[in-house]
């Protein structure tokens, strides 16, 4: 598959995976226990639930419907549970599950790429797939942030000595 569009589509999909899972690493060493699963209100997740998440939306999506292991998700876990995982075991639950969809993704051909396959009552293809996991982690991502930045009051710093103002050349 090297040099061919479903090895780019592969090789972005892993660079968004992979940036996304660092901010969130910053977000917990800032964050007390407590923190990572206080709930701001009623009809929210705390950080705690958000990870828990991630790691059960990742699993079905990847490792059980890519890498071809049972699904055995149990979704509203994700969202009642209210503790029992410290921040240290969230953070190697969801790094372990990226890497191991980094790895199931990585080992796709062309033909995988394209296979049409059902998860959750919904058919897609490897890159439909890889594509919603990609955008679902980046939005829970980007809500951690948020849930930080409103509890520490401060700039996380993600793209301190980038400038984001350069033009398109």
């Amino acid at each position: 598959m090297e040099n061919s569009v479903g090895n780019e589509v592969v090789r972005q999909c892993v660079q968004r995976m992979a940036g996304n899972t660092p901010k969130i690493r910053k977000c917990l060493e800032l964050l007390t226990e407590e923190e990572v699963w206080h709930r701001p209100n009623a009809s929210s997740n705390s950080v705690g639930n958000q990870l828990l998440h991630l790691c059960g939306n990742i699993t079905q999506y990847i490792l059980s419907s890519l890498g071809k292991t049972p699904d055995q998700r149990q979704r509203d876990l994700e969202f009642s549970t209210r503790g029992g995982l410290t921040k240290a075991e969230l953070l190697d639950r969801l790094e372990s599950t990226v890497s191991k969809a980094i790895a199931i993704m990585g080992n796709l051909d062309d033909d995988d790429l394209l296979r049409v396959r059902s998860v959750q009552g919904y058919s897609y293809s490897a890159i439909g797939i890889m594509i919603h996991v990609v955008e679902h982690y980046s939005y829970h991502t980007g809500q951690i942030i948020f849930w930080t930045k409103l509890l520490k009051d401060m700039d996380m710093g993600f793209y301190a000595g980038v400038d984001l103002n350069r033009r398109n050349e």
